[in-house]
């Protein structure tokens, strides 16, 4: 049950006037920012004494990103109806206690566990701080607050790297963990203090719609996960495959069907809010599948140490830092298609061109392609996140928020996933039959079973490898990001043609969309 709240409203306001933006805002870059800190962990947590493979390393950081995924919608509608305070201050409680124990995890299935408590945190968290937000603020500002607070989740991620990269040179896996649970206990502490107390809404939760997500999300993820290592004709693999299509498919039909549904798949008639969704999952599938392999790339590829590694995605936040506040403007003046179509162009090619930045590339040419990232990054979040904050009454202000952070999760755990299996399979492809004859399958491995003189031949290996799945990561954002312009400007010739009393149909105006009173 989230925790209980009494702060009167009018005091909680008062308190909060000039620094709930900033309280919520720093919950956001929490929550999110430790995916991209477990990122820059990875090559440590693969030289550790807890010796995990190529697909326990993904299981690491997808773990938490699964759960923050397919949980995000129900910690939103959980705001819903207990109130948004009382379910964010029970997130970060949750947060800080899978912090401690991942901290004190003695093996990789412990720490797993552990992973999943801290993503359920995550997930009462994030959506209820933009719920508290747009409650707090007046109408005016609320287009203002969805674009800030939708820069936070790009900035966290850069925010973890850097943070990230502070805490691991003292040396261990461990400081990652145990630093965020003061962090988390502190921001609970404020946002009692400053967070007002919203309406509620009794709406019953749907546990069945969270579970099938759940376990879809898994049976997914387990067969692209472990593809590489057991084959893609193995019986478990395609196993998964058929589990998440069955699981996927028993979740839309109840969704269809329950009173209070999780998400109505019906909300995805509108067309501004399908393409919304399906651009920030391809968004966040490259940003994330970015974060997984830069940390080892600039340690194994270029030779970094581990702070200096988290410094060196900060040309990634420049234009995210400089260039969000402007993006409303931009979009007015050459309008939304266009934005949107600069996002994915600049996203897509900044991946290519850092899949052509070898071991030998000066660092400046790879900091030049982070910054077009960025900037396709900057005018991607606060773009799609309008949009569909935009699509949902109200009253759904959670679940809306839960929504946007679904598509963001769930793109980030499957960019970790296709690129962590693109990753691995070519780099035990190109390793030299010698080395991989001892079953080496990440760089910690191969480079515990070599010899000093043979260390160029595994790190050209891993280049190799993250060049192609970086390839693939940008190739896929540039196809995706055409398909959502491209639905885009046909469901816009659509309206006006129903729109246009003379037009070919000689239909009235029919300008109504899908709406459900709940």
């Amino acid at each position: 049950m989230p925790l209980k709240v009494s702060i009167p409203d009018h005091a909680s306001t008062r308190r909060g006037r000039h620094g709930l933006p900033a309280v919520m805002c720093a919950c956001v870059v929490l929550v999110v920012g430790m995916v991209a800190a477990v990122n820059l962990a990875v090559p440590m947590l693969a030289a550790s004494a807890l010796r995990p493979s190529a697909s326990a390393l993904v299981w690491i950081v997808d773990t938490y990103v699964i759960f923050f995924a397919c949980l995000v919608i129900p910690g939103g509608a959980a705001g819903d109806r207990f109130g948004h305070k009382g379910v964010l201050l029970t997130g970060l409680v949750l947060f800080a206690a899978g912090a401690l124990m991942s901290a004190a995890a003695p093996n990789v299935a412990l720490l797993l566990v552990s992973r999943a408590i801290t993503g359920i945190g995550a997930a009462a968290v994030l959506p209820n701080t933009l719920a508290v937000l747009l409650h707090a603020v007046p109408a005016e500002r609320k287009s203002a607050t969805i674009a800030t607070w939708a820069s936070m989740t790009g900035i966290g991620g850069v925010v973890g790297n850097v943070g990230g990269g502070a805490l691991l040179s003292g040396g261990s896996w461990r400081w990652l963990f145990l630093a965020a649970v003061p962090v988390s206990l502190v921001l609970a502490m404020l946002v009692a203090q400053v967070a007002p107390v919203s309406p509620r809404h009794d709406r019953r939760l749907d546990l069945l719609g969270a579970v099938l997500l759940v376990g879809a999300s898994v049976a997914l993820l387990l067969g692209i996960v472990q593809g590489p290592e057991q084959g893609w004709d193995s019986p478990f693999v395609i196993a998964g495959f058929v589990c998440a299509a069955v699981l996927f498919t028993v979740w839309t039909l109840v969704e269809l069907y329950v009173e209070h549904p999780l998400l109505d798949p019906r909300l995805f008639r509108v067309p501004g809010l399908r393409n919304a969704c399906l651009g920030m999952t391809a968004v966040f599938f490259g940003m994330f599948a970015l974060f997984y392999v830069n940390a080892s790339f600039l340690q194994h590829g270029m030779g970094f140490g581990v702070l200096r590694t988290g410094l060196g995605i900060i040309p990634l936040t420049i234009p995210v830092i400089l260039g969000a506040r402007h993006v409303g403007s931009l979009s007015r003046r050459v309008g939304l298609d266009v934005t949107i179509a600069l996002a994915f162009g600049f996203v897509g090619c900044g991946l290519l061109g850092l899949s052509t930045s070898g071991a030998q590339t000066p660092y400046a040419g790879y900091a030049a392609w982070l910054m077009v990232t960025g900037a396709g990054v900057a005018l991607a979040l606060p773009t799609l996140s309008g949009a569909i904050a935009g699509s949902l009454p109200p009253a759904q202000a959670g679940v809306g928020a839960g929504l946007q952070a679904t598509t963001r999760e769930f793109g980030s755990a499957l960019g970790v996933a296709v690129i962590g299996t693109v990753l691995t399979a070519r780099f035990v492809a190109t390793l030299p039959p010698d080395i991989r004859a001892h079953g080496s399958h990440t760089v910690a491995q191969a480079l515990a079973v070599t010899t000093p003189g043979r260390a160029h031949d595994v790190i050209t290996a891993f280049v190799s490898g993250t060049d192609l799945g970086l390839r693939v990561t940008g190739a896929t954002v540039l196809i995706v990001g055409g398909l959502v312009v491209l639905q885009s400007l046909l469901s816009r010739r659509v309206r006006a043609d129903h729109s246009d009393p003379g037009g070919p149909s000689g239909s009235p105006p029919n300008t109504k969309l899908y709406t459900k009173e709940y």
